[in-house]
């Protein structure tokens, strides 16, 4: 497992759910197979910039963080596209726009999308099934 991965997977878990200690973050890590040390996470969490609030740890802008615009400012200036095949929904962008899309669809962790890969102007979105890639374009077409 590399830092990346692991860095990933804790802002999948804070992400989807109430986290409040490094045990409960590290129970969580577990179920998915990732065992890490307390000295370990204590790092991650601070280069992540991560803060812990009321609702738990929660990711915070800060100094040297980037979150870009949000996936509906995007997708309103550059989604040119979308058609769907079978379970992949395929989005068009102007030319050397769609990382950006990608990157934005990816932030807000939807869990109808398995996954995304970007070229230079075209998005390849994997959804669970066809009908959930479906759902997705309409999704991403009523935010455009």
């Amino acid at each position: 497992m590399n830092k990346a991965y692991r860095q990933g997977q804790i802002l999948k878990v804070i992400g989807r759910q109430q986290v409040h200690t490094q045990d409960e973050l590290a129970r969580e890590l577990g179920k998915a197979g990732l065992l890490t040390t307390q000295v370990t996470l204590s790092r991650d969490i601070r280069e992540l910039g991560l803060a812990k609030t009321g609702a738990g740890y929660q990711r915070i802008a800060g100094e040297g963080a980037v979150f870009g615009p949000d996936l509906a400012t995007i997708a309103g200036e550059f989604l040119t596209d979308a058609k769907v095949a079978q379970n992949l929904l395929v989005l068009r962008t102007s030319p050397g726009n769609a990382s950006s899309l990608a990157s934005a669809l990816d932030r807000e962790s939807w869990p109808e999308v398995v996954g995304t890969l970007a070229g230079d102007d075209t998005v390849l979105v994997i959804a669970g099934d066809a009908e959930q890639a479906v759902a997705l374009r309409e999704r991403i077409l009523g935010l455009a």
